[in-house]
């Protein structure tokens, strides 16, 4: 929950904390150029002193920030690919939860900053985070071609890259249109290829005649 949805709140937490969950919002809604050291203090509700009594400035404490979002992804999407049920149905749990769409993946939204992408520290949480969701992805779908859910044919690695491209590209998609509607059919349709490569159980045969 945003340290914003509940009254209060912030006054609750310590000025570190208050200092990386403001931040996080903040980079979610502006990027990282558009979130001044301004808007932070302004955000945590805390002087310049407190900032910089826990961080060296606006570059360290957005690489706290994306850290924790980045963790917290993998956390959620873990959640998902872990739960009781076919390779199928772990994926389609990740693409089918609920998400902020018209805001964008808070991670995503990164690649987007130049300053990020041409940071090696800031860009480092981003790069681990898409290797680690494809990695997970392929593991999933590789233990469903092993339980005999999937084809053998499949390619997990190159699906689970198709997987994670549909949900990023859903996002520019949706943003764009200002409609939650092309990330909804982009997920349909990469649902619908992962459907076909269900490999269904044969009916059983004749019961053969006993003595």
């Amino acid at each position: 929950m945003s340290t914003q949805e509940r009254p209060g709140s912030q006054e609750r937490l310590s000025t570190q904390e208050r200092l990386v969950r403001s931040t996080q919002e903040l980079l979610w809604e502006r990027g990282y150029v558009g979130t001044s050291p301004k808007a932070i203090l302004e955000r945590a509700g805390v002087g310049q002193g407190s900032m910089y009594h826990h961080f060296s400035g606006k570059s360290d404490l957005a690489l706290a920030a994306i850290r924790r979002t980045a963790e917290g992804m993998k956390e959620t999407a873990q959640e998902c690919l872990t739960a009781p049920g076919t390779a199928y149905e772990r994926v389609g749990a990740y693409l089918l939860r609920e998400r902020q769409v018209l805001r964008g993946c808070p991670i995503g939204r990164m690649t987007q900053d130049r300053d990020v992408v041409q940071s090696p520290e800031l860009r480092a949480p981003l790069d681990e985070m898409f290797d680690w969701l494809r990695g997970r992805l392929a593991e999933v779908l590789a233990d469903g071609q092993r339980r005999g859910e999937l084809a053998a044919g499949l390619d997990p690695a190159a699906t689970a890259a198709t997987v994670a491209a549909v949900v990023q590209g859903g996002y520019v998609l949706a943003r764009a249109a200002d409609d939650s509607a092309p990330f909804d059919a982009a997920v349909e349709g990469v649902l619908a290829l992962l459907a076909a490569q269900v490999v269904r159980p044969s009916p059983p045969g004749p019961r053969p005649d006993g003595p």
